[in-house]
C-alpha cells in the first residue's frame, strides 16, 4: 500500500484513467464486431454504415490515446479489408 500522499494520489488516478480506457476500449470493440456482424450478414449498405461507424470510433480513441494511431490504422485497414473482400466479388457477379 502507498505511504505517501503523492503515491495515493497517482493509485486514484491511475484508477480513473483505467475506467475511462475501458470504456473507450470497450465501445471500440463493439463496434467493430457490430461492423464484422454486418459484413458477414452481406447487406451492403448495413455493413458500410457499421464500418464507417466503426472507423470513426478508431480515430477518436487513437485521437484520445486509449490505443496507439498505428493500432488504428491497421485494424481499420483489417476491417476494410473484409468489407472489400466480401462485396467487391458481389459488384463484379451482378455486372
Amino acid at each position: 500500500m502507498a505511504n505517501t500522499i503523492s503515491a495515493k494520489r497517482r493509485i486514484r488516478l491511475t484508477q480513473k484513467e483505467t475506467a475511462y480506457n475501458r470504456y473507450w476500449r470497450t465501445t471500440m470493440r463493439t463496434y467493430v464486431k457490430k461492423a464484422k456482424k454486418a459484413i458477414e450478414a452481406g447487406d451492403r449498405q448495413a455493413a458500410q454504415e457499421a464500418v464507417l461507424k466503426a472507423q470513426g470510433i478508431l480515430d477518436k480513441v487513437a485521437v484520445k490515446g486509449v490505443i496507439h494511431k498505428n493500432e488504428a490504422a491497421r485494424r481499420k485497414s483489417r476491417l476494410m479489408k473484409l468489407f472489400n473482400e466480401k462485396f467487391s466479388d458481389t459488384a463484379s457477379k451482378a455486372e
